[in-house]
This record gives structure tokens, sequence and C-alpha cells, in this order.
């Protein structure tokens, strides 16, 4: 177990990782309008399928889901816009209920700015969707008010692999495994620890984190990781799920998976699981007279973006 102390005072990364250093990225610090008399902050819900993206953050030359989603709202305000966003997913990484906020200037809003949301479904590719749009208090911040992220992990252990319909967020795994042992292993990491052995180490940033959920269910040939956390390192998420697969097929035991926690870096016994059967799938938040306080105690104990996610 590791004290809340041991975090205060080590940068680390809530919005899970991708970008640039925070100094140089515009999207770390709140966002805006260069010249815009007056902004407005909208709160933006967005799914997205990640197959053909190279994460959410922007890259030049890249495809992207925030380039993406900038290019289009840009051209609906008619001036560049810059998004916020809860998580950065990695290259391949689904999301179903990811949050960005973005300023906007207050005259190019109309009554209701749910009305984007048709627009931009006109504009945006088939593998984006801005679900929801609506106006955000000022101190919402989608990086640094979030709470609680939420990830799933879906895989296969049929013998024929993923359903073609779903074959691009179920990651075909055609071997039995011993799920109560999974169970078991996958609970006894829950709580305030160091996840060094399951991230990829980056300067100044801290690899503790508080892990409030990871359980699995099954539905006939369908295993399903349910895994909680106020925030994820640089591939942390896939690396519990590798463990625990590692525990299903009986080539690890559960005490093994638990040791992992006295580990202070990556260890190399842990597979990281193929990124396209992971999906962002819900962004909790507080009270909105919380928001401000929550802004400065993350800020507080996480710090610049570095690169990666889950």
């Amino acid at each position: 177990m590791v004290s809340a102390s041991a975090e205060a005072h080590e940068p680390a990364d809530p919005s899970e990782g991708g970008g640039l250093a925070a100094s140089d990225d515009p999207a770390s610090h709140d966002s805006g309008v260069v010249g815009g008399p007056e902004l407005t902050r909208l709160r933006l819900d967005i799914a997205y399928d990640g197959t053909d993206f190279s994460g959410w953050a922007r890259q030049p030359g890249r495809r992207t889901v925030c380039g993406e989603i900038e290019e289009k709202l840009g051209a609906i305000v008619r001036t560049p816009v810059l998004l916020t966003v809860a998580g950065r997913t990695d290259a391949g990484v689904h999301a179903s209920g990811q949050v960005a906020h973005v300023d906007v200037p207050t005259a190019a809003l109309p009554d209701d700015p749910s009305r984007w949301i048709r627009r931009l479904a006109r504009f945006l590719p088939r593998d984006i969707r801005v679900t929801g749009i609506s106006l955000a208090p000022a101190d919402f911040d989608a990086r640094f008010s979030a709470i609680r992220r939420h990830y799933e992990y879906r895989l296969t252990t049929a013998p024929y692999g993923a359903e073609p319909l779903r074959a691009r967020d179920t990651v075909a795994w055609p071997k039995s495994v011993d799920l109560e042992a999974m169970q078991r292993a996958s609970r006894s990491l829950l709580g305030l620890h160091d996840f060094a052995a399951f991230c990829k180490r980056r300067d100044g940033a801290t690899t503790v984190r508080e892990l409030q959920r990871y359980d699995w269910s099954r539905d006939g040939d369908i295993l399903t990781a349910y895994v909680s956390a106020d925030a994820f390192c640089w591939s942390m998420v896939r690396s519990l799920v590798g463990a625990a697969l590692a525990v299903g097929e009986g080539r690890r035991s559960v005490e093994w998976m638990t040791a992992l926690l006295d580990e202070r870096e990556r260890a190399a016994s842990v597979a990281v699981a193929p990124a396209h059967g992971l999906s962002l799938v819900r962004v909790d938040y507080p009270a909105d007279d919380e928001l401000a306080a929550r802004n400065v105690a993350t800020r507080e104990v996480r710090g610049p973006i570095v690169p990666g996610c889950c």
C-alpha cells in the first residue's frame, strides 16, 4: 500500500498521456480561441472507433481523433479551436464515453449548442461522433476535473475468433482461461498503489494510482474486463489485462500478480494486451460547486502531459 502523500509531490499524467510537453501543448492549459472577445465553455461527449487513428492527440501528418474534431468544429465556428480531453487514448483504442471541453466565441453559439451535433455529424468521418454538446461551467475542465475514468476490455475465447461485426473491438483469444483465478488476481490490486510494473515509465511522472474497480465477466465466449481508477498511466490498463490473462491461462499464479505491486519499474514479464480490445466508456465528474476544488487538487499531484495512454 502507498500513502496518498507519496503521490502529492510528484508530477503525473491525469489526462492519461499523449501529445507534447505541457509547455508546448496549448491543450494542456485552458483551451481557448486566439483573439476571441468573449468565450463560452462547452462540454463535448465523444465516441469513436480508434482502429484507423494514431490515437487521440494531434500529431502533424497523422490522422488523429482530436485533429479531426478540431478541424470540423473550427470550420463551424469559423476560427481555430483547441480541445482539452479527459483521456488521451492510444492508437487503436476506442471510446464510447470520451469527454472534452472547448472554449468558443460566445457570438458564434446558437441558442441551443446541441444543434451543432447534427452539423458535426455531416462533416465528421463515420468513425467519430460527437454525441453531446452542452454549456459547461467556467470551472469545468475535462482533464483536471475528472474524478474517475472507466475502461472496458473485450475479448473472445471462441475457436473461430471474433464475430465479424465486432472484430474491430474484440480481441481473439482462443484459449481456455480460469476466470475465477483472474478475478482473484485482479481484485488483489485494488486500492492506492504504485503500479510501476504495469506502466511504461516517463521521467517526472508518478505511477501511483488508485485502482477502484477491476472485475471480469463472462457471457458465453465473451470475456469483459471492467477497470476504473482516478487516472491511468501509459499502457496500464492493457498491462493489467495482459497480467490477468497470464494468470487465467495458468502461466502465472495469483500471488505473482499481487507481488508485482512491489516492483518499482516496468516488469518485463507483463505483456501488454492488444489495443483494439480497449474502450473508454465513461468519465465521472464532481458536482458543479466542487469543480474548482477538484481542479486545484488534481493540479497539485498531476503535472505535465507525457506520451501515451492505456
